[in-house]
């Protein structure tokens, strides 16, 4: 399959000959991303064993892969942020110096390709077109990163006509070399638009335009050229008279972020013709348009999402996304039927199955779990049924509000708004979320995530506020996005939620936009404006939430809320003088307010 590079681009051939003479493959092929060449790539596979072939008619062009049991989630111990000094890292990222660390992953990376094929990714993340695209190149010997990457981002030819001469794309290098989990490293070279990741085969750490670039990369492109890379949701609310509105929206993990992305109206909203539309479920690139409004597009082409829990009922557009074209990971296998199944897909587990590490598996006897519980679906975005019309809208969509939110069960109310853009600013930067079950640590263990970038901010964390607080100076307060906080996880004394969340959340959003038009007033309290509320509309929900009950979720305790401003002072006491002076204000007036 070998073939002629797809470039003439200098800089790419010059730091290609580099890489061949490093990792020595035995054979070099540029991925054009024809539907041919994937069709060769994936008969390769499967013939392998890399790939598993399913059902045809069940799921059309789906196929199932397993990673090693040593590699199956994200390594944020060895994820690393190279700059000359540390402080540019700042002190929430792992820092190596960037000399010392090309020589380690070298010395891990040489020769590692030696009887296997050298795959040349050319990507772009963004349509190819649009103003907010970035080129990529990555470089691997993995066929399952290629087809990841041929659903994940848009590659190809195109990708580099486009790019032309420019030095301008990021360098990717993923060698799998031996799965070695002690030499596992996936390393960010900001100032060198570099990304390098060895020794491991899991997607969250070899797609490496996922994290890596659409975030940690990206983010300080984006600092250093006046935009924004966040991890936020895009979502679109048509209203009846065909109106749509759209908001961006950051949250920690397990909080209901891809159930936001692709919520389903509830009943009462949906025969009056409110629709949801989904522009993207992680990641927003934001740039000021000639208008004066900040414009977000999602740079990706598909979703990367967790499978277990996703089901007809907690996303039936999720789930409809997987049904065709789809690459299942560590998901559990039902013989019989030749599909892809996992905890919480339906009440019928295969009792003939093969488990996520490749053992014969009786789901209805075994008490192990079928599936990974971060076992994955990597699906094209074409396939979900609430796609945005504007999905590939070259120039992105126009923000109305900012959102942030995490899961706590006293503290926050269910929706605040921020007084202004700075304050909202000061509301992202102390995103806090109490730890499930599922994440490492005690359950109800707060984790400080500021805006949800904490493990994807590829500089300071420090300088990144500062960036926001600095955007906000170029934005008209007329044209700025509103910036809100919302908590759908608030509890009560017995442990209950109060809220019923999933896609009754569409009620809080009205109110939101109703706030960006200034329909609707809001009581000012110690950290923002609150809802009347009478304000939010609980029609068809009223057994289930009370006007009390709804009273009660949006009450601000000022007594919890000075504890939580000791909190925030500890965490901010670790970034010193770099703490913008503005965040400071915001946390002496909170302090001032309560």
């Amino acid at each position: 399959m070998e073939n002629k590079a797809l470039t003439t681009n200098k800089s790419i051939l010059a730091w290609l000959d580099e890489k061949i003479e490093l990792v020595k493959p035995d054979k070099i092929v540029w991925i054009d991303g024809s539907q041919e060449q994937i069709d060769a790539l994936r008969a390769e596979a499967v013939s392998t064993g890399e790939l598993t072939k399913l059902n045809e008619e069940l799921a059309p062009d789906c196929y199932l892969h397993r990673t090693h049991p040593n590699d199956v989630a994200r390594v944020e111990s060895r994820t690393l942020i190279c700059t000359p000094t540390k402080e540019e890292a700042g002190p929430t990222n792992n820092w190596m110096e960037p000399n010392a660390c090309y020589q380690m992953l070298y010395d891990i990376a040489r020769d590692s390709y030696k009887g296997r094929t050298m795959y040349v990714i050319p990507y772009s993340m963004g349509p190819v077109a649009s103003p907010f695209a970035k080129a990529g190149i990555e470089v691997t010997d993995s066929i399952y990163v290629v087809l990841n990457m041929c659903i994940m981002t848009r590659v190809g030819k195109s990708v580099l006509d486009k790019l032309g001469d420019s030095n301008d794309w990021v360098r990717g290098l993923h060698c799998k070399c031996d799965i070695d989990e002690e030499k596992r490293y996936i390393c960010q070279f900001p100032q060198d638009n570099t990304i390098i990741s060895v020794n491991s085969g899991y997607g969250g750490n070899v797609l490496l335009g996922k994290k890596c670039f659409a975030l940690r990369i990206a983010s300080y492109q984006g600092w250093k050229e006046g935009w924004q890379a966040e991890h936020m949701l895009i979502l679109g609310v048509e209203n009846p008279k065909g109106e749509v509105k759209y908001i961006c929206a950051a949250f920690p993990s397990a909080c209901g972020k891809t159930n936001l992305a692709m919520l389903i109206p509830p009943e009462v909203y949906r025969e009056k013709g409110y629709k949801v539309w989904c522009v993207g479920d992680d990641i927003s690139w934001i740039r000021k348009g000639p208008d004066g409004r900040l414009y977000a597009i999602n740079p990706e082409n598909g979703f990367f999402g967790v499978a277990p829990g996703t089901n007809a009922h907690s996303n039936p557009n999720a789930l409809a996304a997987t049904k065709k074209g789809t690459i299942f990971t560590n998901v559990a296998l039902n013989l019989d039927t030749m599909t892809a199944w996992w905890e919480d897909l339906d009440n019928d587990p295969p009792e003939n199955g093969i488990d996520w590490l490749g053992n014969p598996w009786n789901g209805k006897t075994s008490d192990v779990k079928g599936a990974h519980p971060n076992s994955r679906f990597t699906a094209p975005a074409v396939n979900c049924p609430c796609l945005s019309p504007e999905f590939e809208n070259p120039n992105g969509v126009p923000i109305s509000a900012i959102v942030f939110g995490g899961r706590r069960a006293k503290l926050a109310p269910l929706v605040y708004q921020s007084r202004d853009w700075n304050n909202g600013v000061f509301v992202g930067s102390i995103m806090a979320s109490e730890k499930t079950a599922a994440a490492v640590g005690k359950v109800g263990e707060l984790r400080r995530d500021p805006m949800a970038m904490l493990p994807f901010c590829g500089y300071n964390m420090a300088d990144y506020w500062q960036h926001w607080i600095d955007i906000g100076k170029t934005l008209d307060p007329d044209k700025a996005p509103k910036i809100f906080n919302v908590n759908w996880f608030r509890k009560s004394d017995e442990g209950k939620f109060l809220w019923p969340g999933f896609g009754e959340n569409l009620r809080v959003l009205e109110w939101i936009l109703k706030r960006c038009e200034g329909e609707v007033d809001a009581k000012e309290t110690a950290i923002g404006y609150v809802p009347y509320a009478e304000d939010i509309n609980l029609s068809g929900i009223e057994d289930e939430v009370s006007m009390d009950t709804l009273k009660s979720i949006l009450e601000v305790d000022n007594d919890l809320w000075k504890e939580e401003a000791d909190g925030i002072g500890e965490f901010y006491a670790q970034f010193g003088d770099k703490l913008p002076e503005t965040l400071k204000n915001e946390l002496d007036s909170l302090k001032a307010s309560l």
